[in-house]
Protein backbone atom coordinates (compact mmCIF):
# COMPACT_ATOMS: atom_id res chain seq x y z
CA UNK A 1 0.00 0.00 0.00
CA UNK A 2 1.13 3.34 -0.84
CA UNK A 3 2.23 5.92 1.92
CA UNK A 4 0.15 9.22 1.40
CA UNK A 5 2.54 11.97 -0.04
CA UNK A 6 3.03 14.33 3.08
CA UNK A 7 3.92 17.44 0.25
CA UNK A 8 0.78 16.79 -1.65
CA UNK A 9 -1.49 19.62 -2.13
CA UNK A 10 -4.43 17.74 -3.43
CA UNK A 11 -7.86 18.86 -2.42
CA UNK A 12 -6.81 22.26 -1.08
CA UNK A 13 -7.61 25.54 -2.15
CA UNK A 14 -4.65 28.25 -2.36
CA UNK A 15 -4.73 32.07 -2.87
CA UNK A 16 -1.90 33.65 -4.21
CA UNK A 17 -1.62 37.25 -4.02
CA UNK A 18 0.19 39.52 -6.75
CA UNK A 19 0.33 36.63 -8.81
CA UNK A 20 0.15 38.09 -12.15
CA UNK A 21 4.03 38.12 -12.35
CA UNK A 22 7.10 37.34 -10.91
CA UNK A 23 7.13 35.19 -7.85
CA UNK A 24 3.31 35.23 -7.22
CA UNK A 25 3.20 33.34 -10.79
CA UNK A 26 6.08 30.91 -9.77
CA UNK A 27 4.58 29.99 -6.53
CA UNK A 28 1.02 29.82 -8.20
CA UNK A 29 2.07 27.15 -10.66
CA UNK A 30 4.17 25.15 -7.60
CA UNK A 31 1.24 25.03 -5.61
CA UNK A 32 -1.63 24.03 -8.59
CA UNK A 33 1.28 21.33 -9.64
CA UNK A 34 1.31 19.90 -6.26
CA UNK A 35 -2.09 19.48 -6.62
CA UNK A 36 -4.15 22.59 -5.22
CA UNK A 37 -6.97 24.40 -6.96
CA UNK A 38 -5.32 27.87 -7.08
CA UNK A 39 -6.65 31.64 -7.25
CA UNK A 40 -4.71 34.03 -8.50
CA UNK A 41 -5.40 37.69 -7.27
CA UNK A 42 -4.08 41.27 -8.23
CA UNK A 43 -4.86 44.44 -9.77
CA UNK A 44 -3.80 43.50 -13.97
CA UNK A 45 -6.42 41.12 -15.06
CA UNK A 46 -5.60 40.78 -18.48
CA UNK A 47 -2.04 39.36 -16.83
CA UNK A 48 -3.84 37.41 -14.24
CA UNK A 49 -5.56 35.43 -17.17
CA UNK A 50 -2.80 34.86 -19.07
CA UNK A 51 -1.07 33.10 -15.79
CA UNK A 52 -4.62 31.20 -15.43
CA UNK A 53 -4.65 30.19 -19.15
CA UNK A 54 -1.19 29.05 -18.68
CA UNK A 55 -1.66 26.49 -15.52
CA UNK A 56 -4.57 25.24 -17.11
CA UNK A 57 -2.96 23.87 -19.93
CA UNK A 58 -0.87 22.18 -17.63
CA UNK A 59 -4.45 20.85 -16.66
CA UNK A 60 -4.70 22.65 -13.26
CA UNK A 61 -7.80 24.16 -11.46
CA UNK A 62 -7.43 27.90 -11.65
CA UNK A 63 -9.80 30.88 -11.76
CA UNK A 64 -8.53 34.58 -10.81
CA UNK A 65 -9.90 37.91 -9.54
CA UNK A 66 -9.01 41.36 -9.61
CA UNK A 67 -7.73 42.37 -5.83
CA UNK A 68 -5.92 45.83 -5.27
CA UNK A 69 -4.88 44.48 -1.49
CA UNK A 70 -3.95 48.16 -0.49
CA UNK A 71 -8.06 48.76 -0.40
CA UNK A 72 -9.72 46.87 2.54
CA UNK A 73 -13.05 46.68 0.19
CA UNK A 74 -11.54 45.22 -3.09
CA UNK A 75 -9.92 42.36 -0.81
CA UNK A 76 -13.47 41.33 0.96
CA UNK A 77 -15.01 41.09 -3.03
CA UNK A 78 -12.08 39.55 -3.99
CA UNK A 79 -12.36 36.88 -1.15
CA UNK A 80 -15.74 36.53 -1.35
CA UNK A 81 -15.81 35.98 -5.01
CA UNK A 82 -13.14 32.64 -4.31
CA UNK A 83 -15.27 31.19 -2.01
CA UNK A 84 -18.66 31.68 -4.72
CA UNK A 85 -16.15 29.57 -7.11
CA UNK A 86 -14.24 26.82 -5.06
CA UNK A 87 -15.94 27.13 -1.67
CA UNK A 88 -13.22 26.98 0.80
CA UNK A 89 -10.22 28.42 0.92
CA UNK A 90 -7.25 26.12 3.12
CA UNK A 91 -4.16 27.95 1.45
CA UNK A 92 -3.07 31.77 1.83
CA UNK A 93 -0.13 32.99 0.38
CA UNK A 94 1.31 36.97 0.82
CA UNK A 95 2.69 38.02 -2.45
CA UNK A 96 1.52 41.39 -3.72
CA UNK A 97 4.03 44.05 -3.36
CA UNK A 98 5.46 47.03 -4.34
CA UNK A 99 8.72 48.86 -4.03
CA UNK A 100 9.97 52.12 -5.40
CA UNK A 101 13.94 52.90 -4.15
CA UNK A 102 14.20 56.30 -2.80
CA UNK A 103 16.71 58.07 -0.29
CA UNK A 104 15.37 58.41 2.98
CA UNK A 105 14.84 62.44 2.59
CA UNK A 106 13.53 62.21 -0.39
CA UNK A 107 10.29 59.82 1.03
CA UNK A 108 6.99 61.56 0.85
CA UNK A 109 3.48 60.33 2.82
CA UNK A 110 2.18 59.34 -0.35
CA UNK A 111 5.13 56.86 -1.36
CA UNK A 112 5.39 55.61 2.19
CA UNK A 113 1.53 54.97 2.27
CA UNK A 114 1.29 53.21 -1.23
CA UNK A 115 4.21 50.97 -0.25
CA UNK A 116 3.11 50.34 3.49
CA UNK A 117 -0.49 50.15 2.76
CA UNK A 118 0.50 47.13 0.06
CA UNK A 119 2.99 45.56 1.70
CA UNK A 120 1.48 45.07 5.13
CA UNK A 121 -1.75 46.57 5.94
CA UNK A 122 -2.75 44.82 2.72
CA UNK A 123 -0.87 41.28 4.07
CA UNK A 124 -3.07 42.02 7.44
CA UNK A 125 -6.43 41.89 5.64
CA UNK A 126 -5.89 39.52 3.66
CA UNK A 127 -4.35 36.78 6.44
CA UNK A 128 -7.64 38.03 8.22
CA UNK A 129 -9.72 37.15 5.35
CA UNK A 130 -8.69 34.06 4.96
CA UNK A 131 -8.42 33.08 8.03
CA UNK A 132 -12.18 33.98 8.31
CA UNK A 133 -12.51 31.23 6.00
CA UNK A 134 -10.22 28.28 6.92
CA UNK A 135 -13.00 26.82 8.36
CA UNK A 136 -10.91 23.68 8.57
CA UNK A 137 -8.07 25.16 9.31
CA UNK A 138 -5.18 26.08 7.24
CA UNK A 139 -1.86 27.55 6.26
CA UNK A 140 -0.13 31.00 5.21
CA UNK A 141 3.18 31.94 3.80
CA UNK A 142 3.66 35.91 3.66
CA UNK A 143 6.57 36.67 1.17
CA UNK A 144 8.63 38.78 3.16
CA UNK A 145 12.28 39.92 2.13
CA UNK A 146 16.38 39.96 3.39
CA UNK A 147 15.25 43.57 4.53
CA UNK A 148 12.90 41.91 7.03
CA UNK A 149 16.32 41.31 8.52
CA UNK A 150 18.61 43.84 7.34
CA UNK A 151 19.18 47.27 6.27
CA UNK A 152 19.34 48.75 2.90
CA UNK A 153 19.27 51.97 1.83
CA UNK A 154 17.24 53.64 -0.55
CA UNK A 155 14.53 51.65 0.87
CA UNK A 156 13.06 52.85 4.34
CA UNK A 157 9.31 52.52 3.27
CA UNK A 158 10.23 48.74 1.92
CA UNK A 159 11.92 47.34 4.79
CA UNK A 160 9.87 49.23 7.17
CA UNK A 161 6.81 47.46 5.60
CA UNK A 162 8.70 43.96 5.28
CA UNK A 163 10.18 44.13 8.59
CA UNK A 164 6.39 44.57 9.86
CA UNK A 165 5.84 41.54 8.10
CA UNK A 166 8.10 39.56 9.55
CA UNK A 167 6.55 40.49 13.39
CA UNK A 168 3.10 40.05 12.00
CA UNK A 169 4.21 36.18 10.76
CA UNK A 170 4.97 35.67 14.44
CA UNK A 171 1.70 37.38 15.68
CA UNK A 172 -0.29 35.68 13.96
CA UNK A 173 0.93 32.29 14.26
CA UNK A 174 0.83 32.97 17.74
CA UNK A 175 -2.67 34.01 18.12
CA UNK A 176 -4.22 31.12 14.86
CA UNK A 177 -2.63 28.30 16.37
CA UNK A 178 -5.54 27.66 18.78
CA UNK A 179 -7.15 27.92 15.31
CA UNK A 180 -5.42 25.25 13.36
CA UNK A 181 -3.71 28.03 11.25
CA UNK A 182 -0.22 27.81 10.64
CA UNK A 183 1.41 31.48 9.74
CA UNK A 184 5.03 31.10 8.11
CA UNK A 185 7.08 33.12 5.85
CA UNK A 186 9.51 32.95 2.91
CA UNK A 187 12.06 35.25 2.54
CA UNK A 188 13.51 35.27 -1.05
CA UNK A 189 16.75 36.70 -1.48
CA UNK A 190 18.01 38.47 -4.46
CA UNK A 191 15.82 37.27 -7.39
CA UNK A 192 15.53 39.43 -10.83
CA UNK A 193 12.12 40.04 -11.36
CA UNK A 194 10.49 43.41 -12.32
CA UNK A 195 9.87 44.90 -8.81
CA UNK A 196 13.53 44.76 -8.32
CA UNK A 197 14.62 45.68 -11.86
CA UNK A 198 16.15 48.85 -11.07
CA UNK A 199 18.96 47.18 -9.10
CA UNK A 200 20.11 44.84 -11.79
CA UNK A 201 20.53 47.65 -14.07
CA UNK A 202 23.69 48.62 -12.17
CA UNK A 203 26.69 46.23 -13.43
CA UNK A 204 28.70 47.39 -10.56
CA UNK A 205 26.24 46.40 -7.83
CA UNK A 206 25.42 43.12 -9.35
CA UNK A 207 28.96 42.05 -9.15
CA UNK A 208 29.65 43.12 -5.79
CA UNK A 209 26.03 41.40 -5.13
CA UNK A 210 26.81 38.24 -6.30
CA UNK A 211 30.62 38.73 -3.99
CA UNK A 212 28.08 38.13 -1.00
CA UNK A 213 26.32 35.68 -2.35
CA UNK A 214 28.04 31.98 -1.34
CA UNK A 215 26.39 30.42 -4.19
CA UNK A 216 27.18 33.09 -6.36
CA UNK A 217 24.40 33.08 -8.01
CA UNK A 218 21.17 35.00 -8.28
CA UNK A 219 17.89 33.33 -7.55
CA UNK A 220 15.48 31.81 -9.88
CA UNK A 221 11.92 31.68 -9.36
CA UNK A 222 11.90 28.05 -9.70
CA UNK A 223 13.97 28.07 -6.69
CA UNK A 224 10.98 29.57 -4.49
CA UNK A 225 8.38 27.01 -5.31
CA UNK A 226 9.39 23.89 -3.38
CA UNK A 227 9.61 25.93 0.32
CA UNK A 228 6.21 27.40 -0.17
CA UNK A 229 4.90 24.29 -0.96
CA UNK A 230 6.95 22.81 1.95
CA UNK A 231 5.03 25.42 4.34
CA UNK A 232 1.54 24.76 2.75
CA UNK A 233 1.72 20.87 3.06
CA UNK A 234 1.36 18.81 5.75
CA UNK A 235 5.08 17.84 5.52
CA UNK A 236 5.49 21.06 7.70
CA UNK A 237 2.57 20.49 9.89
CA UNK A 238 4.10 21.71 13.26
CA UNK A 239 5.87 24.11 11.64
CA UNK A 240 4.68 28.02 12.48
CA UNK A 241 5.72 31.38 13.16
CA UNK A 242 8.79 30.89 11.09
CA UNK A 243 10.79 32.62 7.79
CA UNK A 244 12.70 30.47 5.73
CA UNK A 245 15.24 32.88 3.65
CA UNK A 246 15.52 31.53 0.21
CA UNK A 247 19.14 33.65 -0.58
CA UNK A 248 21.50 31.30 -1.49
CA UNK A 249 23.58 31.68 2.07
CA UNK A 250 23.63 35.65 1.94
CA UNK A 251 22.34 36.10 5.19
CA UNK A 252 24.43 33.21 6.53
CA UNK A 253 27.51 34.81 5.48
CA UNK A 254 27.23 38.26 7.21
Amino acid sequence: MTAPNPFSLAGKVAVVTGASRGIGAAVASALAQAGAAVALLGRDVGALADTQATLSALGCTVMHAAADVGVHSSIEQAFAEVIRSMSRIDILVNNAGVEQPCASLDVTEALWDRIVDTNLKGAFFCAQAAARRMVNGGSIVNVCSLTSEVGVAGAAPYGASKSGLAGLTRTLATEWAANDIRVNGIGPGYFRTALTEPFYQDEQWRRAMLEKIPQRRFGRLDDLGGAAVFLCSEAAAYITGQILYIDGGYLAAL
